[in-house]
């Protein structure tokens, strides 16, 4: 059986700010037996609307049936998908280091420096690295410093994202919405 080759996906989804949608939104995925890589909500541009962004594994046919269903939910304003090419993107990563280890072996700085990371605290028992930027440059600098074995917590925050466009895409919706 040929299967289709998995493209990761970013949904963006405007809604409302109603208790229960995430739910409604993520018992799509459920359904559909598609796993939710990361997601991030928070207010957008436009007053009293909520922008969820979520990122998925899964073939172009799957993501359409994903995102129309999510788009016939009630308090949905609107919802599309988009490839990484069709988005300006970002994450944040947190990196707590033993400073002992980071004290014993000048490299891991050279390390943080060379990934543009920025040392945010430094105390007796742990140093924080912050760095933003693309999935993967996030995850190639915790590669590096676990090589070190120096590495005590570690997270990334859900991808943000906004579309190449000069506005919201459901700002234009909004609008032929409002004036039809």
């Amino acid at each position: 059986m040929h299967k289709e080759k998995k493209t990761l996906y970013t949904l963006l989804v405007y809604s409302e700010n109603i208790a229960g949608i995430l739910n409604q939104i993520t018992a799509v995925f459920t359904r559909r037996q598609v796993n939710i890589e990361s997601l991030n909500v928070s207010a957008s541009s436009i007053e009293g609307v909520h922008k969820y962004t979520i990122t998925a594994w899964s073939d172009e046919d799957q993501i359409i049936k994903i995102t129309r269903q999510i788009e016939k939910k009630i308090d949905v304003i609107k919802a599309n998908y988009f490839t990484d090419d069709q988005l300006f993107i970002r994450e944040t990563a947190l990196y707590k280091l033993s400073t002992e280890k980071v004290l014993e072996n000048s490299e891991i700085s050279r390390v943080i420096r060379r990934h543009e990371a920025s040392i945010t605290e430094v105390n007796p028992t742990y140093v924080i690295v912050m760095k933003h930027g693309m999935t993967e440059q996030i995850i190639d600098l915790y590669r590096s410093l676990e090589s070190f074995g120096c590495v005590l917590q570690y997270t990334r925050s859900g991808r943000i994202a906004v579309t190449r466009g000069m506005q919201e895409e459901v700002s234009k919706f909004l609008e032929e919405r409002q004036n039809g």
